[in-house]
This record gives structure tokens, C-alpha cells and sequence, in this order.
């Protein structure tokens, strides 16, 4: 019996409900599977969102920061709808079943997006008038088919991005300290898989994009995604399955206001007598950290009927494990603040960065690069710097310190760096362009080489490397067991706000430096704004960001590093009243 234990899985299950055989599902070739569907995911959403600009500018005659907000708003709203997966899967539907649901609706979202490109009856008519503002804008019915093809992909990019990872490391069991060191490397691995989506995305299908057809390149997203799907369903048979926990938002609501109900109430000195119902082997050891949070464990007579006999209401006492959990979460919040800034920056590449390429001189010999490829600079840097660390800096750092490699929040604050130097290049560089538009006005193309633009693309792109690895390491490993889903979603959401947040710079950048009827420093036209000084004042932001970052993450190390002794809990007989997923 032992020996049979041993070879399964104790919190997964395979397709029949029966515990996960470890000889006969899980491991590398399942976690690969599902990794198709996010080189799918990444191919649709970055195809569609780094050659955006250039077809609402040349296509749909927006003016530039209009064409720049729609982008980041598309990209702010697909990450903003990870929290919508993520509930989804944890409450109801799973990873398996969300994935499945997510990637169709996606799959539908850039099909037709691509007939909403073909059809002319669905854009204005062509202008070649050097300023935009002399062209017939979209009408709001055009704008409308577009928006809703953007977002139905922006709903499944929500859907697959809270789940896919963590689908591929439920395929790991974490108990096993062989399949747990290589769930460790699923981490680089997936964000390698990511990087090859997108390197695809700038260059094969924006090529595809601009020189065969739109329609062309938004098709081909939609049969990749159905192949993927294909490919997904596959290995139904061979894959783990995480039982469905509830939601975490239900349950982070309960403690909260169980601890807010009782806010009156006085905490043991002993916190041996705080309420407790979980086993042994599944309890979260206490902490005095957020001691307020504490009271949702006090046990008091309005727990008890009338009978005399003791009742679980989860909405008025809660486990001390539960509130644990929630005391991590809480934890995370600090390092996810400081992490938003730097996806503002990496909006710029894909928007201000990509409209300065297209006014550069982009022909090498015969052949013209596409503005939107030149973020293959930008994927470029993730896959060496990805690269270097993980085959000579690890091994060295192994050797010279005896540790694994640098940690989760290492990596974050080396990225945040070299993000904010990025933005300092891109200033520098767009005072040199500038200076030569000044004199080349009324040209379309200005006689200065786009690989000007090289150094901020690289800069940023290798922070993106650090950063993304580091940040769903740390969001997923130090989250609690439960709320890993919700964890993704959490961290996903600092792109979400990250590409908000730079449209609202914009907007109030354009307010500001625009009125009565000045060009401002982004408006209709990058030629004769002042790029530049937009650019300064993301560097200046990012190193005060920088800096906030390095106070949060040693707060952070501080108190996770001060945890209390394993302390027993009593544990009371009781009849619980319980949401059940």
C-alpha cells in the first residue's frame, strides 16, 4: 500500500477523477504541451500589438497619441482580465477547462479581426497626405468592429495568461525533489517559449503583416490557435489535475470581514487558543505580522447555537491557516506596486518607439524593415539575456557562491535598472532625431538610421527578461498553495496597470503641454513634439521607482525572514458551514 501511495500524486488526479499515476501522466512532455497554446497566445497578442500604431495611424487616420492609447488600452485590458480567468479557474471551470474556453474565444477574436481588415467597407477610404490630420478618420461603426475584434482577443489573452503556467507546473509534483527541480526550470523555459511567440510575431508575421496582407497575418493567428487547441486536447489523457480550491477572493472577503466583525474583540496572549480545523500537514504557521487579521481566528460565544454546539461561520471565524494566507498576499503587495512602472516603459516600445521607426531610415540594401520589426531588437535581448544567465551565469554563481543562481528579487531589481536606462537612451537618441526632423520637415522619411532606436529596445528587452522571470517566480513560490492562480493573475496585473498607467501619462502629458492648440510634447504629429522631454520624465520616474523597489524588497525579506516557531493550534470539533467549489 505504501509503495502504491508513493507512485501517486496526493493533491492532483488524472482525467477520471482517480489520483495522478505519477509513472503515467505529469512531467515534461505534458507541461510542453500546453505550451503551444501560449507560443499561440503570444503570436496573436504582440502580432497584433506591435504593428497596431502603424495601421491605426496609416489606415485608420488616428492622430498619434490616440493611436498609442488604443494600443495600450488593448494591452492594459488583456492582463486586467487575468483576474477574470484567474476566479474563473480556481472556482469553477479549472485550468484545463479555462484554457480550452479562453483560447476558442481568442481563436474567434483574431479571426475576425482578420476579415474586419480585408473588408473596406470597414475602413476609410486611403490617404497619402503627409499629416494625418488631413485624412478621413475611421467612423465610430469601423472603430466598433475593430474594438470588438481587439478585445474578444484581449478576453481569451486573459483567460490563457492566468492559467497556462500554472496548468504547466501543476504537471510537477513539488514533493518530489527531482520533479520539483524541474518545475524550477519550467519557469526560464516558459518565458523562453513566450519570447520565441513574440520574436515570430515581429518578424515573420508583421513581414506578413505589411507586405502580403493584414488579413493575412491576423488569419494565420486564428489557424494556430486551432492547432494548438488540437494539440492541447492531445494530451487530455497524460495531464495532472489541480481539484478546484474555491475562489480566493471569496476567501481573503471572509477573513477580512470576520476580523472587521470582530474588530472589538481582545487577542489571546496565547495564540494557541486562536480557532484552527485544518490537518496537520496543510497548516500555515502563524505570524505576529498584520496581528489585526488575527481577530477572524478568535473564537467567541456568538460561534456556539443555542444548543450549546459549535458553529463554522467562514464569513465570521475563519482557520488561522486561512488568514495566513492572506497575511502572504498582503505581503506580495509592495513588490507588486514597484513592478507596474517598468511595464509603462515597455509600452513605449511597442507604441512612441515603433511610430519613431516609421519616420527613420529603415532599408537595408534593397529590402525595407518594418517598422514593427524592430522590436525583434527588443525580443532579441530577452532570448540573450536569457541565454547567458542561464548557461554561464548559473553555473558560475553555483560554483563561486553555492546558490542556483541570483533570487527572484535580484532579478527584478537588476531589470528595473536596466529599464530605466533604457528610458534614458531613448531620450537621448530622440533629441538626436529631432534635431534632424527640425531641418527635414516636410520629408516623410528623415535621412537618420533606425538602428538609433537599438539601444533602447535592447535595454528594455533584456530588463523584460529579468523582470518577467523574476516576478512569476516570486509571485508564484511565494504565494499560498491555494491561491496560485489568483497569484499569476496578481502578477499579471502589474502589465495590465503598467499599460494603463501609460496612457494616462499621455493623456495628462498631452493636457498639460498642449493646450491652446499647441503640439505639446505628443500629439498629431512626433516630428514636432518633444518626445524627448516624455521619455526624461519615465527615466527620472523609473529611477525613483528603482529605488522604492529596493526598500520594498528588503521590508519584504525582513518579515518573511522573522516568522514565528511552529506553534500548535487547537483544533475544535464542528460543524462548518462551507462554499464548496
Amino acid at each position: 500500500m505504501a509503495e502504491k501511495m508513493s507512485l501517486t500524486v496526493a493533491d492532483a488526479v488524472d482525467y477520471k477523477g482517480f489520483p495522478a499515476d505519477k509513472s503515467r501522466t505529469g512531467g515534461w512532455v505534458p507541461a510542453a504541451l500546453s505550451l503551444g497554446i501560449e507560443i499561440c497566445e503570444r503570436l496573436t497578442t504582440m502580432g497584433i500589438a506591435v504593428n497596431l500604431v502603424t495601421y491605426l495611424g496609416g489606415t485608420m487616420h488616428l492622430p498619434s497619441a490616440t493611436s498609442a492609447n488604443v494600443v495600450t488600452d488593448f494591452m492594459g485590458t488583456s492582463f486586467m482580465l487575468c483576474l477574470l480567468g484567474g476566479f474563473l479557474a480556481d472556482s469553477y471551470l479549472g485550468r484545463y477547462r479555462t484554457i480550452a474556453i479562453f483560447a476558442s474565444v481568442q481563436m474567434l477574436g483574431s479571426g475576425l479581426l482578420a476579415v474586419s481588415t480585408k473588408l473596406p467597407q470597414l475602413r476609410p477610404p486611403p490617404c497619402h497626405a503627409a499629416d494625418v490630420t488631413q485624412c478621413q478618420r475611421a467612423n465610430s461603426f469601423q472603430m466598433g468592429i475593430l474594438y470588438l475584434s481587439l478585445y474578444l482577443v484581449a478576453l481569451g489573452t486573459g483567460g490563457l495568461k492566468s492559467s497556462v503556467s500554472g496548468f504547466g507546473t501543476d504537471q510537477f509534483d513539488e514533493k518530489d525533489e527531482k520533479e520539483k527541480a524541474q518545475m524550477t526550470y519550467f519557469f526560464s523555459r516558459f518565458f523562453f517559449v513566450i519570447s520565441t511567440g513574440t520574436l515570430m510575431a515581429v518578424t515573420v508575421l508583421v513581414y506578413i503583416q505589411d507586405e502580403v496582407g493584414r488579413s493575412w497575418g491576423y488569419g494565420i493567428c486564428s489557424a494556430s490557435t486551432f492547432v494548438a487547441l488540437v494539440v492541447f486536447f492531445s494530451g487530455t489523457k497524460r495531464y495532472r489535475y489541480k481539484k478546484c480550491s474555491g475562489s480566493p477572493v471569496v476567501h481573503i472577503s471572509q477573513v477580512v470581514y470576520a476580523a472587521f466583525g470582530k474588530k472589538k474583540a481582545k487577542l489571546p496572549s496565547d495564540i494557541s487558543l486562536l480557532y484552527e480545523d485544518l490537518p496537520e500537514a496543510s497548516r500555515v504557521r502563524h505570524t505576529d505580522q498584520f496581528r489585526f487579521l488575527d481577530k477572524a481566528s478568535i473564537v467567541t460565544e456568538d460561534d456556539y447555537g443555542h444548543n450549546g454546539s459549535f458553529m463554522v461561520n467562514p464569513w465570521r471565524l475563519c482557520p488561522v491557516t486561512r488568514v495566513e494566507e492572506v497575511k502572504k498576499m498582503i505581503r506580495l503587495l509592495p513588490i507588486w506596486a514597484t513592478t507596474i512602472l517598468f511595464w509603462t516603459t515597455y509600452a513605449q516600445m511597442i507604441t512612441f518607439s515603433v511610430e519613431q521607426a516609421t519616420t527613420m531610415e529603415r532599408t537595408v540594401g534593397n529590402f525595407e524593415i518594418p517598422a514593427g520589426s524592430l522590436t525583434v531588437f527588443f525580443v532579441g535581448a530577452i532570448l540573450i539575456s536569457l541565454a547567458v544567465y542561464d548557461r554561464f551565469f548559473i553555473p558560475l554563481w553555483k560554483k563561486w557562491k553555492g546558490k542556483p543562481g541570483l533570487t527572484n528579487l535580484q532579478l527584478i531589481a537588476i531589470g528595473l535598472f536596466l529599464s530605466a536606462l533604457g528610458m534614458a537612451a531613448a531620450a537621448i537618441v530622440e533629441v538626436k532625431r529631432l534635431s534632424v526632423a527640425k531641418y527635414h520637415s516636410e520629408t516623410t522619411t528623415l535621412p537618420i538610421s533606425v538602428f538609433y532606436l537599438v539601444p533602447q529596445f535592447f535595454l528594455v528587452g533584456a530588463g523584460e527578461g529579468l523582470i518577467y522571470t523574476g516576478q512569476l517566480d516570486f509571485f508564484i513560490t511565494q504565494s499560498p498553495k491555494g491561491m496560485k492562480t489568483m497569484s499569476t493573475g496578481l502578477f499579471l496585473t502589474t502589465l495590465s496597470l503598467g499599460f494603463f498607467f501609460s496612457s494616462l501619462l499621455v493623456s495628462i502629458v498631452k493636457a498639460a503641454t498642449g493646450s491652446g492648440g499647441k503640439q505639446g510634447w505628443v500629439g498629431q504629429n512626433i516630428n514636432k513634439g518633444r518626445l524627448d522631454c516624455f521619455y526624461g520624465l519615465l527615466a527620472a520616474l523609473s529611477f525613483i521607482n528603482f529605488g522604492l523597489f529596493l526598500v520594498s524588497a528588503a521590508w519584504f525579506r525582513r518579515k518573511t525572514a522573522k516568522q514565528a516557531p511552529e506553534t500548535e493550534i487547537v483544533v475544535k470539533e464542528s460543524t462548518t458551514i462551507e462554499e464548496k467549489c
